[in-house]
Formats: C-alpha cells, structure tokens, sequence
C-alpha cells in the first residue's frame, strides 16, 4: 500500500472516530461505542470508504497493548486487599456462568460438535467472549452516583478487576486448543510457568523502577521504560509461552501498578492510544462488521446474545453474592453493576477473529451488547440506589474514581 493510502486512511478513522466519541458522549453513552459506530459508518457496512488492510490492523494490534497495559496500569491493589476473597469467589461465578450460558447457546443456535472439535471450540470461545466486565464503564457509572468507594461498590469494582484477569486466562487457554496437537497438560504447565516468571521477575522490574522513580521523578524516561516491558512482555509472553500477547501486556501494568508514577505512565500510555491507536483498534472493530451480510439468523442469535449476556452476569455474580450473605437488592446491585461490556470483550472477539475461532459476522451481537449493557447499566443501577439513604459524595470517591479510570476529552 502507498504511504499516501495509509495517511488518508488514517485521516478518515480518526476524525470521523473523534466525532462520533464526542457524539456518543453527548447522550451520555461511552466514546468507545462512537468509535465503533464509525468504523460501521465508514467500512462496507454503510458508506464504504475504507476496508481493514494489514496497516491498520498492525496498528490495531498496538492498540490492543496500550489498553491492556493502562488497564494493568489502573488496577487498584488496596482495593483489591480489600474486598478480598469475597470478590474473588463472586469475580469466579461472574465468569464461569456467562462461560457455559455462552457455549450453550451457540450450541442452541449451530450445534455443539464433538469435544474439542472445531465447532466446538467455537462455541466455547463464545462463552469467552462473555466472561469480561468493563471496568471503566462500571467505575464510571460508581462514580456519578457517589457510591464508588462504598461496600458494594467497593466490591463490583474489584470483581470486576478479578474476572478480568480471569477471562483474559480463560481467553489464553482457549485459544492454545486451536491448535489441534497442543494438550491440556502442555496449555496449563505453559500459562502457569509464565505467570510465575512474570510474579518473579516482575517483582526485581518493579524494585528497579522504584529506583528510577525516586531519580527521575516525573520524566518522560519512566513511561517510555514502561512502554519498553509492555512490549517485551507481549512478545515473551506469545513468543516463547503461546500466551496471548495481551496477558503480557496486562501483566505489564500491574506489575507497575503501585508505583507512584503509575498515573503519569498512565496519562502518557493515554496520549498515544488516545490519539491514535486506540480509535484505529475499536474502529477496525467497526470496519471487520457488515451489517448488510446479517440474516434473520445472526439477528435473533445477537438478540439472545445480548440477553444470555447481561442475564448471566446478573445470575451468576448476584446470585453468589446473595449466597454470601449480601441482601438481594444489594445482590442485584453487584449482578447489574457487573453486565457492563467493553474493551476487553472486543479484545477477545478481535483475539478470537484473528485465529478462526469467529466469523467476523459475529461483530454485531458484540456491539450490540456493549452498547445496550453500557446503556442499561447506570439507568439500572440508578434505580436500585434511589430507595437507599443519600450518602454524600466527597474528594475521595472523584480521587479513587480517577485512579481507576481517565474520561477523555
């Protein structure tokens, strides 16, 4: 491709990108969703004026990794200390139930196959795909009500931290059985040998940075050291483990999580993938979707995509909660504050769409569910807060809501 195709490309995905985000805002839906709808808007879905090429989507790719190493970056580990193994067994249900709801309507709709056939495989990754909660969109939605840092916020928030290192596991286990030679055995020793080297050496990278953050505070040489171990991380993690490439990155993050230069590693990975690569990644989202190809079929599947989705999520984290001990309207608050779709759920499907496990077809019932779940999240949540007392909303959750997530301009 000409350099000239590539900047007019470029061009194109992020203007129209940015304008639709502002758009998206406006009505008080997450930007993400405009950068998706513009990718629908100018692929072949609608007005046609560019395709997904090899440029974009390495493009894409670095995106993915700037994501997932801000996600690491956000994660907050007193909060995590905090609400425990509570979290930890509601974050566990929260992903093991939308996992079997997913594979069984895939199976409902096209067929299971065989154990560990290929159509079987594809339903599970299907299940995969639902395992995710979006952080930013719950933290935001805490937020605006004031209840961000309470006990039940307190505790969707770090479930939904948990079952996303959990669904980003089960994402890299799945995709290991692609391959028809690998064996259980084989997939678990690796995913678990590099957890351990990264807990090991992650601990001396983090010792290292300290030293470095302690003389060179506030320098760009942090963030860009930083983006160096997200990217060697990636690579080792893929390379040498066959882990998803996006573990290592995430991992990245977390492991320079509880520095106190973590926000402005943050605020630096953000201009990047602000500016440029994230709009790229969640437009080629857009790009790999034609709506013109959807049948009866595919609609009422990402119908009940949608429903299984958010259904599974409300079932499976509010039911244990309400095992745990949580009345059910708290119950209820923890299962809805946890239905809320984004990022990490286009990862997986854009993950699993790179290695055959998904049609690209399967686009729109995604979409579909990040924006009904981002939408219907809040008005949710909203009304099962307005019968609880008014709890004044003070420095410290605006202070904790910005350690977790950064709303663009």
């Amino acid at each position: 491709m000409e350099p000239s195709e590539i900047i007019r490309e470029l061009a194109i995905v992020i203007i129209s990108a940015k304008l639709l985000a502002l758009g998206a805002r406006k009505i008080h839906v997450p930007q993400v969703a405009g950068q998706i709808v513009a990718g629908l808007l100018i692929g072949p879905s609608l007005l046609n004026l560019i395709s997904t090429s090899e440029n974009l989507s390495a493009l894409a790719e670095i995106g993915v990794i700037l994501l997932m190493f801000s996600a690491g970056l956000e994660t907050n580990m007193n909060q995590l200390k905090r609400s425990g193994l509570k979290a930890t067994i509601i974050a566990c249900c929260g992903v093991f139930v939308p996992l079997i709801c997913g594979t069984l309507l895939y199976g409902a709709f096209y067929g299971f196959g065989k154990v560990g056939s290929e159509q079987f495989l594809k339903a599970v990754f299907i299940g995969t795909i639902l395992t995710a909660t979006s952080v930013s969109i719950t933290a935001q939605a805490l937020k605006d009500m004031g209840r961000l840092s309470d006990e039940i916020g307190t505790t969707i928030m770090s479930a939904a931290i948990i079952d996303d290192v959990i669904g980003i596991i089960v994402l890299t286990v799945v995709i290991s059985f692609r391959d028809p030679s690998a064996d259980i055995f084989h997939v678990v020793i690796s995913t678990a040998l590099f957890f351990i080297l990264a807990i090991g050496v992650g601990f001396v990278i983090f010792r290292i940075f300290v030293i470095l953050d302690d003389k060179y505070t506030h320098t760009r040489r942090i963030p860009i050291f930083g983006l160096s171990l997200a990217l060697a991380m990636s690579y080792i993690a893929e390379h040498f483990f066959g882990v998803a490439d996006i573990t290592g990155a995430y991992l990245a993050g977390v492991i320079l999580c509880m520095l106190d230069e973590s926000d402005y590693i943050e605020r630096k990975m953000e201009i990047n993938s602000y500016m440029i690569f994230g709009p790229v990644f969640f437009c080629s989202i857009g790009l790999q979707t034609n709506i013109r190809t959807i049948d009866t079929s595919l609609l009422l599947f990402s119908l009940a995509f949608v429903i299984v989705g958010m259904g599974s999520k409300v079932i499976g984290c509010g039911g244990i909660s309400r095992l745990m001990g949580h009345n059910s309207r708290d119950s209820l608050k923890i299962g809805c504050g946890m239905m809320t779709r984004g990022e990490v759920a286009l990862i997986v499907a854009q993950r699993g769409l790179g290695v055959g496990l998904m049609d690209s077809s399967y686009f729109t019932a995604v979409i579909l569910l990040i924006i009904i779940s981002s939408i219907l999240t809040p008005i949710i949540l909203k009304a099962l807060y307005e019968k609880d007392p008014k709890e004044p909303s003070g420095k410290q959750d605006v202070a904790e809501a910005h350690s977790l997530v950064e709303i663009p301009e």
